[in-house]
């Protein structure tokens, strides 16, 4: 296969000469185009912006299944991660009613902070909180061990979180009635 190179315009004489050299497997073929700098650096603003503005809502080429950036969740992931974080809230209310009235909290930092200060011990728990389910939100259509879904493990935490403040609530409710 020969490429007559006489009829090719002044204009796109680089390309072809790219193109050639490629073909004839060169080394330093994609050199000259790839020394560009990386446009796709992951920053906050681009978090922030894909956030108000999502674009992505699947996984853009194959090799990306490993972990596939998204900029739109599905809403059942806002709302279980609402549901943490209200439910957490509710806990550390009645977890700090349950130190005022002699009980004592069994995790040790948790303890050390309620020791500082009360306030300290909510902002930090609701944070952690807050932390873990932002980072399982997005990773949501991945698997944990290579078997269980992130969004599974997501709604046990909400399931688990349900039942520990039902059991708060019964422990209260025992004692209101006594």
């Amino acid at each position: 296969m020969r490429i007559n190179q006489e009829r090719v315009e002044p204009a796109s004489q680089s390309t072809t000469n790219l193109v050639l050299r490629q073909l004839r497997g060169l080394s330093g073929a994609s050199a000259e185009r790839r020394a560009r700098s990386e446009r796709r650096r992951l920053t906050f603003w681009s978090v922030l912006y894909g956030g108000f503005r999502p674009r992505r809502r699947h996984a853009r080429r194959t090799d990306e299944t490993a972990l596939p950036v998204v900029d739109w969740h599905e809403a059942h992931l806002f709302a279980a991660a609402v549901g943490i974080m209200l439910l957490c809230l509710i806990d550390a209310i009645l977890s700090m009613m349950f130190i005022m009235g002699g009980a004592r909290e069994l995790n040790p930092l948790m303890d050390k902070l309620i020791a500082m200060d009360g306030a300290l011990f909510a902002v930090t728990k609701v944070a952690l909180t807050g932390f873990g389910i932002g980072v399982l939100v997005l990773l949501a259509r991945l698997r944990l061990f290579g078997r269980i879904r992130v969004v599974q493990a997501l709604y046990a935490v909400l399931v688990i979180y349900v039942l520990l403040v039902a059991y708060e609530l019964l422990i209260l409710s025992s004692y209101f009635i006594s």
